[in-house]
């Protein structure tokens, strides 16, 4: 196996990257233009977007008419663009599928560059099933299908981190070029742009960690810190001064000072979760290769002195996840996306590890860390894929065929990866891992969650508005039910309030306006009509998977004289 960085040896095919981003894409498309919005991040993301597009304003976000200063514009003129050119060239209605596509593409680039990473360290094979457990883990898969930041974001860390590995692991050449400190500065400052400086936690926590072990930082002037930044300044400060004098500095003081330091300080969102919860809900999110990782562990403690371009390597991943693992179990406010920046160094020592054990066939088995990953790696993917076959009939009381069938297909699919890799058939138990996550995510995002119609309420309010509408301008006061997928669904006009409120938009509107009340809400709805009856147009029931709770919400019209 060759570990010289910048040999040919180590250089990927042009065709092996076109099989990684065919099977990425295949991977990630079931469910992605039937999946409704999500509650509430994507939701809140896309409306943002669609209303750039609606008001021609692309420097300040807003939410409605509620500011929404908590990420920077990157992701927002993206998805505006996206949406722009899909419509513009098909003609197609707003739909939450275009808004995606940023993420997609993001997803995508992620996938090739951890490819190219693992390449120029391990050599090409293991650059591939690096690239192919990116593609094929539990949480990529999520936020490649969703209108939000981190895919994108993950793509300009990866692109970043690529670039410093290849400044670190050449340290010691005469000559250095510009390639990799201009891909370096400017992934950073799109980062920037895209999510603020979480692109710079990461690669600085890196080059900070391996500057104390090597007590060597002079490999780090290649990067050119003074052009850096200023390319760094040219791509995010231009926004950055149009949206702090648009805001007067509201939008560093609710960014900076609310969102960023309140995710800090204290549990944000009602998120705020102990130390140790990453590692263990690692064995969902980076499924179904959590088991492998776990395996790799000894291999890279066993690497990570020495010289050579193989402890290098090891060192610049261990680098690269441990600090910033550090920083997010810290944090107060968690959500299962926070490490996703990391995995990538996880994927590439994985598969390293598994490489080796290509290659050498006398070492004894440790059957007691096998037995363990397994059990570990088993609980969490088969939770995983029990909780899709069983959430039809919890949420809507019916029994989802798709869902059944799919069951023992990938549960017997990812038992027969386990014992091949106890075989040491590696080639084999890597398709079966990649067969058991491509029919689980077929299954569960093209038919199985599209299918559960009670936890998309929105969507049911939309298709209940849509059948009864009475005029092509309808504005519906929602009451007790204010999900920002309702805003997406409905128009940027809907109207989010309680009883009282919704009773007087029917009393003001009564020829077109409607009134959508949750069974909270009916009393006062009622108490504020005077003893006027409404008409009802629909209703239906769901499960709010925000807040727990079932509802009922009826759709009222005004009464007809």
């Amino acid at each position: 196996m060759s570990t010289v960085p910048n040999t040919p040896a180590t250089r990927l095919p042009v065709l092996a990257y076109l099989l990684l981003a065919v099977i990425s894409v295949l991977l990630f498309l079931p469910g992605f233009f039937d999946l409704p919005p999500f509650d509430r991040d994507e939701a809140r993301f896309a409306q943002a977007s669609h209303q750039m597009l609606e008001s021609g304003d692309y420097v300040d976000i807003r939410f409605q008419d509620e500011a929404r200063h908590k990420k920077p514009v990157g992701i927002y003129w993206l998805q505006s663009a996206a949406t722009r050119l899909v419509e513009g060239a098909s003609g197609l209605p707003k739909d939450i599928w275009t808004f995606r596509i940023p993420s997609l593409i993001g997803a995508v680039l992620a996938v090739l560059a951890t490819a190219w990473t693992g390449a120029r360290m391990f050599g090409g094979t293991v650059g591939f099933l690096a690239g192919l457990m990116m593609a094929s883990c539990v949480v990529l898969g999520v936020e490649a299908r969703m209108a939000k930041t981190d895919a994108v974001l993950l793509s300009t860390i990866v692109i970043g981190q690529a670039a410093l590995a290849s400044l670190y692991l050449n340290r010691h050449a005469e000559r250095f070029g510009w390639a990799a400190p201009l891909a370096f500065w400017i992934a950073a400052g799109v980062g920037i742009l895209i999510k603020g400086p979480i692109v710079l936690l990461v690669s600085g926590t890196t080059a900070l960690v391996l500057a104390v072990v090597d007590r060597r930082a002079g490999w780090l002037k290649r990067l050119r810190p003074l052009v850096g930044l200023a390319i760094v300044v040219a791509i995010a400060a231009p926004w950055l001064i149009a949206i702090t004098v648009k805001t007067k500095g509201a939008f560093f003081a609710e960014s900076v000072g609310h969102d960023m330091m309140g995710k800090v300080v204290s549990g944000q969102e009602a998120k705020g979760l102990p130390p140790g919860y990453y590692l263990g809900t690692f064995w969902v999110t980076f499924a179904p290769w959590s088991f492998l990782a776990l395996l790799a562990v000894p291999w890279a403690w066993r690497h990570r002195k020495g010289t050579g371009p193989v402890a290098d390597a090891v060192r610049f991943c261990v680098a690269w996840i441990i600090p910033s693992w550090l920083v997010f179990e810290a944090v107060p406010t968690k959500l299962l996306h926070y490490t996703l920046p990391v995995f990538p160094a996880i994927a590439i020592l994985t598969a390293a590890a598994a490489r080796e054990h290509f290659l050498r066939r006398t070492d004894a088995p440790r059957w007691g860390l096998f037995s363990v990953a397994t059990v570990l790696g088993a609980v969490g993917f088969g939770a995983l894929t029990v909780a899709v076959a069983v959430i039809p009939y919890l949420v809507d009381g019916r029994v989802d065929p798709v869902a059944v069938a799919m069951l023992p297909v990938v549960l017997v699919l990812y038992a027969l990866a386990v014992r091949l890799f106890a075989q040491r058939r590696e080639t084999q138990g890597f398709a079966a891992g990649l067969a058991a996550a491509a029919v689980l995510y077929a299954g569960t995002y093209g038919a199985v969650l599209p299918g559960i119609d009670g936890v998309w309420i929105s969507r049911q309010a939309a298709r209940t508005v849509a059948a009864v509408r009475p005029c092509a301008d309808s504005v519906v006061a929602s009451a007790g039910y204010s999900e920002p997928s309702l805003v997406f669904l409905l128009g940027t006009d809907t109207r989010l309030t309680h009883g009282e409120g919704a009773a007087a938009h029917l009393a003001e509107n009564p020829s077109c306006g409607l009134a959508l009340v949750t069974n909270r809400e009916e009393a006062e709805f009622r108490t504020a009509l005077k003893g006027a009856e409404p008409v009802p147009l629909g209703r239906f029931t769901g499960f709010n998977y925000n807040t727990g709770k079932r509802l009922t919400l009826t759709l009222y019209g005004a009464a007809r004289p």
